[in-house]
Formats: structure tokens, C-alpha cells, sequence
């Protein structure tokens, strides 16, 4: 298939969808792991809390059991040996050990109403058990017990039963350590089976968004390289066209001041032989008015009106023709000279403007402001030519009766400088924003002198300082005339 831009930009298109669905799908992946991992968690935090609810329950009984033997040990030191204070010690001891454990299984096995009966059945059996085992310290002290009880004493009994009954606990909390034990494990199992298809997931959404970008990379690289061999051709384009330019641009000029000549002889002909024509014609009105003859009306019409009529016509419209010719032959010799770059002070440039248009500001009373300027290297002469031309529009274009207000101000923007000409005149209408810089072009009422040839010369200065000049502007409320110019000029680039 050709690459076509339409082609390579659905392509594109295409590409990058595919590795934001995939982006997508590695997201999910990765915030389906982390609430896996937070639930899985927690359940195996539960997990682990009754895992360690039953150990804590069967050690407890165990330390029960424990403290009830020490009773049953006492006791029985007790018989044997009346005597010994440390059996009695011991047993009273036991006896308080082993009710804080009863009331600490009482506590534990309170989630658990078959193991809460178990507890009830038992304290009370130890209670039982606890009493018997103070009335034989009692007796002992009397000295009543007999060593040949032992076997048949009630409180042996009471000590099996005891133990039996927490056997058949532990047997039960056993079983429960092994279910739970099996739910942790099976807990365990599923936060790693989930974290390890997430984690294949988001390793295989990742292989396919880098296989993607290395692709669209040298796709990239590809376009960089012929891209390059396409500027390289264009740039030899633009220097071949650039030369036919300078040299179709160097002829025009020369054409315009041959052209500008040659109009300028037979012009200046014309204006002496009008002038001829003029004396000529006083003289022959003299001469009529000093014969005693009387005149034809017609004659005397033709000698004291027709005449000077046309010779005022043809004199009008020779000077205006002289006028056009000067401005062509002006900026011929402008388009020949050759500019040059200096470091400008714009705030000075525009001051002296300003100074040399003193006697016009004050017979209008018109406000010049000068705001931020920015600093750049341009010729001087052509834009000390371009700024006199668009102040001197805008004093003479302000707007009757209201106070004209001029401020010249501007700003560094992408690299480029941009000059402000504003003024509060008389506007110009949308459709001529671009007609009045062609050349003999002018706008609106035409109460004041001129030829239309000012701003067509601004731009051509602008054009080449390398540099553009546009207009904003509304009827009846003012103009914006904007210059914007490379802030460093180079005149190789900038004459081309």
C-alpha cells in the first residue's frame, strides 16, 4: 500500500489508540492487583487473627489445666505432709491462677456458643474441685485426713473429670486451627495467584506497548531521514528560486528607474511647453485686451476661460504624474540600498521622530506616549523610515473633534520583536485592511495630500528587514499598525 499522508496518519492514529487501550488494560491490571491485594489482605489478616484467637484460647486452657494440676499436687501435699506451709501457699496460688485463666477462656470463647458451654461446664467442675480442695487444706491443718482417702477422694475424681473435659476442648479448638488454618492458606494461595496473573498482565501489556513504540520509533527515524533528504532538496529549491528572485527583483528596480527616467524627460517637456503655453497665452489676452476691435464671444471665452482651464489641467496633472515619478524613482533607490545592522535604542529612534514632528503635534493637540520598547538590531534608516511613515498617518488621519492619543509600545513574542503604532483616529474599514498597502492605494475620505504611496513603501522596508507590518483597526475607533521584525537581522536572509 503507499504511504500516503492520509494512509500514515490513520496508521498513526490507529497505533496510538491500540497503545492507549493498552495503557488502559496495564492500568485496570495494576488497580485490579493493588484492591486484590488490599481485600486479600485484609482477609487474611482476619485469618490470621483466628488462627491466633485459637491458639490463644488452647493456651490459655492448657495454663488452666496447668494450674489445676498444681492444685491436685498441692492437695495431695497436703495429706501426705500437713505439716509443710508451702503445699497451702501453692494451692491458694494455683487456685487464683487458675480462676483468672477460667474468666480469660470466658472472654476468649465468647464468639463461640458450643465452647461457651464447655467454659460454664468446667468453671463450674473447678469450682466444685476448688472448694474441695480448701476443705482438705482445712482439715489437714486439724490434722482429720487420712493418706488412705486419696484414691477414693471425690476431688481425684473432679481433677479427671477436669482433664477430660479440656481434652475435649483442645480437640475442638484444634479442629478449628486446622480449618483456619486451611482458610489462610488458601487465602495465601489466592493473593499470590491473582498477583501473579496481574503481574503476567501488566508484563505482557508492557511488552506490547514496547514493541509498539520501538516500531512507531523507526517508523519516526524513517520520516526523520526523508524528511531530511526533503529539506535538503527544498533548500536548493529555495536557493535556485531565491536567486531568480534577487535577480527578477534586481531588473525590476532597474526597469523602474529607467522607466522613471525616461517618463521624466518627456514630462519635463510637457511642463515647459504648458508653461509656454501659459506666457503665450497672457500675451495674446494682452494684445486683445488693447485692440479696440470688438471680440466673438466664442474667442473671448476661449482666451479668458477655456485656455486657462486646460493649461491648469494639464499643469495639475503633470505635477501629479512628477510627484509619482519621484516616489518610483524613491523607491527604486531605496530597494538598491544596501541595509545594515546596528544595536538600536527604539525609545530614542521614536523620540527623535517625535521631535522633528513637534509643530504638527501641537497645532493638533494631540498625546504621544511612548510605552516598552524592545531591543533589536536592525538597519536604522529603514525603520527610523518605516515608524516616521505610520506616526505621521496617524497625525494626519485623527478624528475631528476628539483629542487624538498616540502610543508607540511593543513586546518580544516567539522570538521576534512586535512594535505597536496605536491611535484613537478615524479607523479603517475591514475591506481595505489590505488594500492600503498596495501601492497608489488610499482609504476613506481623501481630505488630506497625498499620493498612496507611503505604506506600500512601509511594507517593502518591512519585507526586507525580514519583518511584517499588519493593521487592526475599526471605523470610528482607531488603528493598531503592528511591525514585527526578527529581533537580530541578517541581511543575506532578510534582502533575499
Amino acid at each position: 500500500m503507499p504511504t500516503t499522508p492520509v494512509y500514515a496518519f490513520s496508521r498513526d492514529a490507529g497505533n496510538n489508540r491500540l497503545i492507549l487501550l493498552l495503557l488502559g488494560i496495564g492500568f485496570a491490571a495494576l488497580i485490579a492487583a493493588v484492591v486484590a491485594v488490599v481485600v486479600v489482605q485484609r482477609q487474611a489478616e482476619r485469618d490470621a487473627y483466628w488462627v491466633e484467637h485459637t491458639l490463644d484460647v488452647e493456651a490459655s486452657l492448657n495454663r488452666f489445666v496447668r494450674h489445676a494440676e498444681r492444685v491436685e499436687t498441692a492437695r495431695r501435699g497436703m495429706i501426705i505432709a500437713p505439716r509443710e506451709q508451702s503445699f497451702y501457699q501453692i494451692a491458694d496460688s494455683a487456685i487464683s491462677q487458675a480462676e483468672r485463666e477460667m474468666a480469660q477462656l470466658n472472654r476468649l470463647v465468647a464468639d463461640n456458643p458450643v465452647q461457651i458451654r464447655s467454659v460454664t461446664g468446667l468453671s463450674k467442675a473447678f469450682e466444685a474441685y476448688a472448694n474441695r480442695a480448701r476443705t482438705t487444706a482445712a482439715e489437714a491443718k486439724l490434722g482429720i485426713v487420712k493418706v488412705a482417702s486419696l484414691d477414693a477422694d471425690t476431688a481425684t475424681q473432679s481433677i479427671r473429670f477436669i482433664r477430660s473435659f479440656s481434652d475435649r476442648m483442645l480437640e475442638r479448638e484444634d479442629r478449628l486451627l486446622r480449618i483456619r488454618n486451611l482458610d489462610q492458606d488458601r487465602t495465601r494461595n489466592l493473593l499470590s495467584a491473582m498477583l501473579g496473573l496481574c503481574g503476567a498482565l501488566i508484563i505482557g501489556v508492557s511488552i506490547a506497548v514496547i514493541l509498539i513504540i520501538r516500531r512507531n520509533i523507526g517508523e519516526i527515524d524513517t520520516k526523520r531521514r526523508e524528511l531530511h533528504l526533503l529539506n535538503q532538496e527544498l533548500e536548493s529549491l529555495v536557493d535556485a528560486r531565491t536567486s531568480e528572485l534577487q535577480r527578477a527583483n534586481a531588473e525590476i528596480q532597474r526597469f523602474a528607474y529607467i522607466v522613471s527616467h525616461d517618463l521624466r524627460s518627456p514630462l519635463v517637456n510637457v511642463m515647459g511647453f504648458t508653461a509656454e503655453l501659459d506666457a503665450a497665452r497672457k500675451a495674446i489676452a494682452d494684445h486683445l485686451a488693447k485692440s479696440e476691435e470688438a471680440l466673438p464671444e466664442n474667442v473671448r471665452m476661449a482666451v479668458d476661460e477655456d485656455l486657462p482651464e486646460s493649461i491648469g489641467f494639464i499643469r495639475s496633472s503633470t505635477q501629479k504624474m512628477d510627484r509619482l515619478i519621484n516616489a518610483i524613482l524613491r523607491l527604486s533607490r531605496e530597494g538598491r540600498r544596501t541595509l545594515s545592522a546596528s544595536q538600536l535604542d527604539l525609545a530614542g529612534l521614536v523620540q527623535a521622530i517625535i521631535d522633528s514632528l513637534q509643530h504638527r503635534i501641537d497645532e493638533t493637540g494631540t498625546t504621544i506616549e511612548i510605552g516598552q520598547l524592545p531591543a533589536l538590531e536592525s538597519d536604522r534608516l529603514a525603520l527610523e523610515q518605516i515608524l516616521s511613515n505610520l506616526i505621521e498617518n496617524a497625525l494626519k488621519y485623527l478624528q475631528p473633534g476628539r483629542p487624538g492619543v498616540i502610543r508607540i509600545d511593543g513586546n518580544v513574542a516567539h522570538g521576534r520583536a512586535h512594535i505597536h503604532v496605536r491611535d484613537n483616529g478615524r479607523g479603517i474599514e475591514q475591506r481595505d485592511h489590505e488594500r492600503i498597502f498596495d501601492l497608489f492605494r488610499r482609504s476613506g475620505t481623501q481630505d488630506q495630500p497625498g499620493e498612496g504611496i507611503g505604506l506600500a513603501h512601509v511594507r517593502a522596508l518591512a519585507y526586507r528587514l525580514g519583518g511584517l507590518i499588519e493593521v487592526s483597526s475599526e471605523k470610528g475607533v482607531g488603528s493598531t499598525f503592528t511591525l514585527s521584525l526578527p529581533l537580530k537581522f541578517q541581511a543575506g536572509v532578510a534582502d533575499a
